[in-house]
């Protein structure tokens, strides 16, 4: 089965959003950032994918936390995802995301919520 933390809340400090997500039930030996994202369309939300001890795990970014991504995403503000104690910045979320806003932009394959929450918030539709 694959692991999933979602992110619980995001917050601006000192010129990077912090994605704060859930405790990850598991020890961390070690993190790394895949520079890939996926999306759920059923849960609406975006998975950024982390390799922690050597296993993908996937953050989910649900749509409670994306003003603050459009906030960011044309920045040059950091993102940063806070797993119990580490701290992992997210270096390709930016264009990962700018990539799946451009394929989900009108394309019903991603589910009409998706679409819909997506087109409103990120290209104000």
């Amino acid at each position: 089965m694959q692991k999933r933390i979602e992110v619980t809340k995001s917050y601006i400090e000192e010129n990077t959003l912090y994605l704060q997500t859930e405790e990850f039930k598991h020890q961390i030996k070690n993190v790394q950032d895949t520079m890939q994202m996926i999306t759920d369309s059923d849960n609406v939300s975006f998975i950024y994918i982390l390799d922690v001890n050597d296993e993908f795990v996937y953050v989910s970014i649900p749509a409670s936390v994306w003003p603050n991504l459009k906030d960011v995403l044309h920045s040059e503000q950091k993102i940063v995802a806070i797993v119990n104690e580490h701290k992992i910045e997210l270096e390709g979320l930016k264009e990962e995301l700018e990539y799946l806003i451009s394929n989900i932009e009108g394309n019903t394959n991603y589910g009409e919520e998706m679409v819909s929450k997506v087109e409103a918030l990120f290209l104000d539709k």
